[in-house]
């Protein structure tokens, strides 16, 4: 009975010292952490900035401007996460219009989530707020331009040894005619070796 209330100390003592061994640091959001070799926000960050400077420098928008004499609009649509994991799609669909709107080059307006609680808040404004202040209808800027995509991953393990492979395929399309005017695709290899 001695060991076992002995061992079950010993037990809380080595829980209890273990516990208090976690040290919490802050650092700087864009110093790259790797800890898993899972995709994380710095794979976001980086894909998101190589995909838009591509889909920037490629025909379709000096097209789309000398035809219009105007910046296209673009919607980011749908980015599906077919990987084995958990990849919030939100987090790179956010990366994409930061790049896209801090270009200077593109308008972005939001997707259809977001423009339904905008109208909500329009109809709310021609009911309770001043006429000089509401907001008016018919006035939201359309899409030129819809981006999708989809994030795909592969993982190889053998032993002590990881491979994560990640492929993030983009198209842009022209709202009116359905016509693709840009493929993008950005991979990712990650070793980890335990």
């Amino acid at each position: 009975m001695k060991k076992i209330a002995i061992s079950a100390l010993s037990l809380c003592l080595l829980l209890f010292t273990d516990c208090a061994k976690r040290t919490v640091t802050r650092v700087s959001t864009d110093k790259q952490i790797d800890l898993s070799g899972r995709w994380n926000d710095t794979d976001s960050k980086l894909v998101a900035e190589e995909m838009i400077k591509d889909a920037l420098g490629r025909p379709w928008r000096e097209t789309f401007f000398n035809k219009n004499n105007k910046k296209p609009t673009v919607i980011i649509g749908m980015v599906t996460n077919k990987s084995s994991e958990h990849i919030e799609a939100e987090v790179f669909i956010k990366d994409m219009e930061r790049e896209f709107i801090n270009s200077g080059m593109i308008r972005v307006v939001q997707n259809s989530d977001f423009r339904e609680k905008m109208r909500q808040e329009r109809a709310d404004q021609g009911q309770y707020s001043s006429p000089e202040t509401a907001k008016k209808w018919g006035k939201e800027l359309g899409a030129d331009f819809m981006m999708f995509g989809t994030i795909n991953s592969i993982t190889d393990v053998y032993n002590k040894k990881r491979v994560n492979y990640y492929k993030v395929n983009l198209e842009l399309t022209d709202m009116e005619t359905n016509e693709i005017v840009w493929i993008g695709n950005k991979e990712i290899k990650k070793f980890i070796e335990n």
